[in-house]
């Protein structure tokens, strides 16, 4: 059974979506993301000018009649939404929570797709994957994708990206643009990441607040993890836990660029207490150049 304030937040959350897709990404998204590649669809004569590269020996030897090859880009997309709905997308210093922020990007995205007359599918996990939808067209589709990344209560509270990866691999054949969604809290995803990009046009969005850059000072702290529960105290006045504390961040960080670079992926990072608009307009008008 769907809750009324369920419905209320999907409603509310495509109205500001289908605003924002209409003003703002409609005909970029489909620029920035190119077709597919390029299928064959039918067959004739020779003409000079020709490539030759497209003669179609088989059919030309049968008939005694050079034939070439036609081919046509295939334009349509096929999108899928990869949500990390593990426990720290809970964890939230204002006035929204790392998941929320993740439904709206997802939201943006799948829209933007739907405009186009793309396929939009789901894939849910934590450290197993929660739940997939396969990817189809239509808003009410896209609408059922909303309703399931809000309503979908998780098994676990880990994370595992390799899994996820290794899942949507297996499951999607077709060259397809891949929307990785998730605040990257992870380690050991390299070498199936590389795999993935190497196949599907992968674009990490790494999600995270802005009170994760900075430990503040204010004496000693129990933090709780939310992914494993194990609940630690700090001494966050401490000269040695801050320097520790930025070090760890920007090793982190480092990491991450390196992953991302090495597979040649294009990526954004997004703080969940700021605007997601102009990163995102800049994201696509650089995948234009």
């Amino acid at each position: 059974m769907i809750s009324e304030e369920l419905l209320k937040n999907v409603k509310k959350l495509e109205i500001n979506t289908r605003r924002i897709v209409q003003s703002t990404f409609s005909g970029n998204f489909q620029s920035a993301f190119k077709g597919q590649g390029i299928n064959f669809s039918d067959m004739r004569t020779y003409q000079v000018g020709d490539d030759v590269r497209n003669i179609n020996w088989k059919a030309s030897a049968r008939s005694q009649t050079p034939y070439v090859n036609l081919f046509e880009e295939e334009r349509e997309l096929t999108v899928i939404l990869m949500v990390d709905i593990s426990g720290s997308g809970v964890f939230g210093s204002q006035h929204r929570t790392k998941l929320n922020f993740a439904a709206e990007i997802a939201a943006i995205l799948g829209f933007s797709a739907v405009h186009n007359s793309d396929k939009v599918g789901l894939l849910l996990f934590s450290d197993h994957v929660e739940l997939f939808i396969p990817p189809k067209k239509g808003k009410n589709h896209m609408l059922r994708i909303l309703r399931d990344i809000f309503s979908h209560k998780p098994t676990q509270k880990q994370t595992n990206l390799a899994e996820a990866l290794r899942y949507v691999t297996q499951m999607i054949k077709k060259k397809s643009v891949l929307f990785l969604v998730s605040d990257f809290l992870d380690h050991h995803y390299q070498h199936q990441f590389r795999v993935v990009s190497k196949k599907h046009d992968l674009v990490p969005i790494l999600i995270e607040d802005t009170c994760e850059s900075t430990l503040p000072s204010v004496g000693t702290v129990a933090f709780q993890d939310q992914e494993t529960d194990e609940i630690i105290y700090v001494n966050t006045s401490s000269q040695s836990v801050q320097k520790a504390y930025n070090n760890m961040k920007y090793a982190r960080q480092l990491e991450q660029d390196r992953i991302f670079k090495l597979s040649n992926s294009e990526f954004l990072r997004l703080d969940i207490n700021q605007d997601y608009i102009p990163p995102l307009i800049e994201f696509f008008n650089k995948r234009l150049r």
